[in-house]
């Protein structure tokens, strides 16, 4: 393994992502961390000399329809079944309360 972690770089990490741990759980987060890091060293035992580099997870594409802009019903339909209207616009009630 090409570095352990010790309680001091648990410290650092921590008061950089902001976290408090409290002592007792300390030692669990440095034995979870030394564990990614032997991981890490096991997939760099892997022989990747003539693997591509992976984009895309599936050959997959979106197909997606041409966004054309359209109107389905006139103001005066959507008005219709309006419970509180005005001549143009639909009335609401306030939501929005001053202070």
């Amino acid at each position: 393994m090409a570095n352990k972690i010790d309680i001091t770089t648990v410290d650092q990490i921590a008061h950089l992502a902001r976290l408090e741990f409290d002592e007792s759980s300390k030692p669990g987060i440095l034995n979870d961390m030394n564990r990614m890091l032997e991981f890490v060293d096991k997939l760099n035992e892997l022989d990747t000399e003539n693997v591509q580099p992976l984009i895309y997870m599936t050959k997959e594409a979106n197909v997606l329809r041409a966004d054309e802009s359209q109107n389905s019903i006139t103001q005066k339909e959507a008005l219709k079944n309006a419970p509180k209207k005005d001549s143009d616009y639909f009335k609401a009630p306030k939501v929005l309360e001053q202070k």
